[in-house]
């Protein structure tokens, strides 16, 4: 089994001996058996936490390197007037806090997302046309994983807690955010 275990980000495609295509449900995963498009058994050993993108290349222990690819998989693709229609779109469908592709085309602007029956009538409420095919799902990395270039920061939280008892404790959480800005 080829052991893949480094992220190199986007990468050209004759940069890689071999491709992984999958779906979004297991592009999120850092652990994971598969098998490469050519046939090869291959076993995911990443960092946990970003998306695995379409294009990313992986390197193995050997030090050939695996390109990612998104497979064609069922998605919903809800398009509505550019402007103030589609941004209200994107707002309320990226307040349920669900991934999205967005995008435009000859037809206009769009918003992609798997299919969801209450994600589909919210769409349709705010006058959405939706259309119900296959193609591949990359969704918005998010503000703080955008890729190319950029930096982390920390956060510290401090709480505090009573009890019953009359004690009082305070503590404090420190939490991580990486930063990307594209130059």
């Amino acid at each position: 089994m080829l052991k893949l275990i480094e992220r190199l980000g986007p990468i050209d495609e004759s940069a890689a001996s071999d491709t992984l295509t999958l779906p979004f449900e297991l592009r999120i995963r850092g652990r994971l058996k598969a098998k490469s498009d050519s046939g090869r058994e291959l076993g995911l050993f990443l960092d946990r936490g970003p998306v695995l993108r379409s294009g990313e290349g992986l390197k193995a222990e050997s030090g050939e390197i695996v390109r990612v690819c998104a497979a064609v998989e069922p998605v919903v693709t809800a398009r509505v007037s550019a402007g103030l229609p589609l941004a209200r779109l994107a707002y309320h469908l990226g307040n349920r806090h669900v991934q999205l592709t967005l995008g435009e085309d000859g037809k206009g602007g769009w918003v992609r997302f798997p299919p969801d029956h209450v994600l589909e009538e919210l769409a349709e409420r705010l006058g959405a046309e939706l259309e119900h095919h296959n193609a591949t799902f990359d969704p918005e990395p998010g503000a703080y994983n955008q890729v190319g270039d950029g930096h982390s920061h920390s956060h510290a939280h401090g709480h505090s807690h009573s009890s019953s008892q009359g004690h009082d404790h305070d503590h404090e959480h420190s939490h991580g955010h990486e930063h990307h800005h594209a130059h």
